[in-house]
């Protein structure tokens, strides 16, 4: 049993059950025995691998869309280059490296990365620092500093807490974690309903509602609506909303029990962009999306990129499996598993790849 497990257990014996949103948070954000707050997660030797750790192009792409909209956007002196949720930092590295062949934009730029966890922050500085790139950190959304704002968030929403509830004969009801009879920890559901939601599914169905994330990119787009510049989001989720629990663990790169662990696990939930970006229009943005990351990728040339690759590459054939796989489709291939929204000011020109908003 983790350290955070014996904590959670002691609360929940004392206090009563925590919402799947608190316990999320408790298992992802703990100061001290939280999941992202005292390891390097990614890579082989980590729980999980992302895109920018699969190629440089990912990053080469995402950068180039960024400088393109900054340009046709009429270049903005200073601008704020940010990353929500930065990893290792490989993928602003690849955008700083991939970007200074634009004229002025690496002057115009400051580099702003959007982090808690100290032992990735420390890794963050040593990965910018290898291609001549600093940045501040922050801790929230609202520490960024003000100005036009050209901001990427790759795996960044998933690992934001939801809230989930399940449909009774009663009503909808919250979802919770508590103790079993054995004292370890197991879900369950409130006691009372939740009278705000009245949506009509047999019993049993699961509502997942991604509270903090909308809050976050209600804040995104209005900061984009009245300052400018271009968010563009990757993640992996869902196109239309619907009901389903999503929730899941991972470990050593195998899926895990939610419960699990805390703390010694990661935890994610799909993304609804479709609720993303119904929040972004409402606050006066242009969204643009959602479509497949497959198709993204390709839209923006990464085809082509591959190809330019390989004639210098020792291993070409690594070079066309980091290129399947970032574009791979199916259920499980992360070209369509993977979607992208952009959200931009009124009036901008569209990014490169997402065409007309939606």
């Amino acid at each position: 049993m983790s350290a955070l497990c014996h904590i959670l257990a002691a609360e929940i014996a004392a206090q009563g059950p925590l919402t799947v949103e608190d316990f999320m948070a408790r298992a992802l954000g703990d100061p001290v025995h939280g999941y992202y707050m005292k390891q390097d997660p990614f890579g082989a030797a980590g729980d999980f691998t992302t895109a920018p750790e699969i190629s440089q192009m990912f990053g080469e792409m995402i950068g180039l869309c960024l400088a393109d909209h900054w340009m046709r956007a009429g270049s903005p002196s200073r601008f704020i280059l940010c990353e929500c949720g930065p990893g290792r930092g490989t993928l602003m590295a690849d955008i700083w490296r991939a970007t200074k062949i634009v004229p002025g934009f690496h002057d115009a730029a400051k580099i702003v990365l959007v982090e808690t966890s100290p032992v990735l922050r420390a890794q963050q500085v040593e990965t910018l620092s290898a291609v001549g790139a600093t940045g501040l950190h922050v801790a929230r959304l609202d520490e960024v500093p003000p100005g036009p704002l050209w901001l990427v968030a790759n795996e960044f929403f998933d690992a934001l807490p939801i809230r989930q509830f399940v449909k009774t004969p009663t009503g909808w009801h919250a979802r919770l974690v508590g103790l079993d009879d054995t004292g370890a920890l197991s879900f369950g559901l409130a006691p009372e309903p939740y009278p705000p939601i009245r949506f009509d599914a047999p019993d049993g169905t699961v509502l997942e509602v991604m509270a903090a994330g909308l809050s976050f990119m209600k804040s995104l787009a209005q900061r984009i609506a009245f300052e400018g510049g271009l968010a563009l989001i990757l993640d992996y989720g869902h196109s239309e909303s619907g009901f389903g629990d999503t929730l899941q663990a991972m470990r050593a790169h195998a899926f895990v029990d939610v419960l699990h662990e805390p703390g010694d696990c990661d935890l994610t939930a799909h993304v609804d962009f479709a609720a993303l970006s119904r929040v972004g229009r409402a606050v006066g943005a242009d969204v643009y999306g959602p479509m497949t990351q497959g198709a993204f990728l390709h839209a923006l040339g990464i085809a082509a990129r591959a190809a330019m690759l390989k004639e210098k590459a020792s291993n070409p054939d690594s070079i066309d499996q980091a290129l399947a796989r970032l574009t791979a489709s199916g259920a499980t291939g992360m070209g369509d598993l993977f979607k992208v929204i952009a959200v931009g000011q009124k009036g901008d020109p569209a990014p490169a790849g997402l065409g007309v908003p939606s």
